[in-house]
């Protein structure tokens, strides 16, 4: 049986690996899409995008468009392992 990953199972954090997950290889999300879709605050949001990239799960690209600050969430490929081995882990309960 595969073993969950605990930083991954906290419910906001599957749900960003999950958003995250369902773009394509080298996509990213804006950070205020990402937080309107998970109906989350900046604060809660950015504090389990830490954690994520602690993991090395997510990189956060900050850039400007114009003067405007814009920060970018992408899935690493070892994000993406992850999350796959977390739901395979979940499917075999369910199985």
């Amino acid at each position: 049986m595969s073993d969950f990953d605990t930083i991954i199972h906290q419910p906001t954090r599957l749900r960003i690996m999950a958003a995250l997950n369902a773009l394509g290889e080298e996509s990213q999300m804006e950070f205020g899409a990402l937080r309107d879709l998970l109906e989350v605050t900046d604060g809660n949001l950015a504090t389990h995008l830490r954690k994520l990239e602690d993991a090395g799960y997510v990189r956060i690209t900050k850039t400007f468009v114009g003067r405007r600050p814009r920060t970018y969430v992408a899935i690493t490929p070892t994000g993406r392992a992850a999350f796959a081995q977390h739901v395979q882990a979940l499917q075999e309960i369910l199985g």
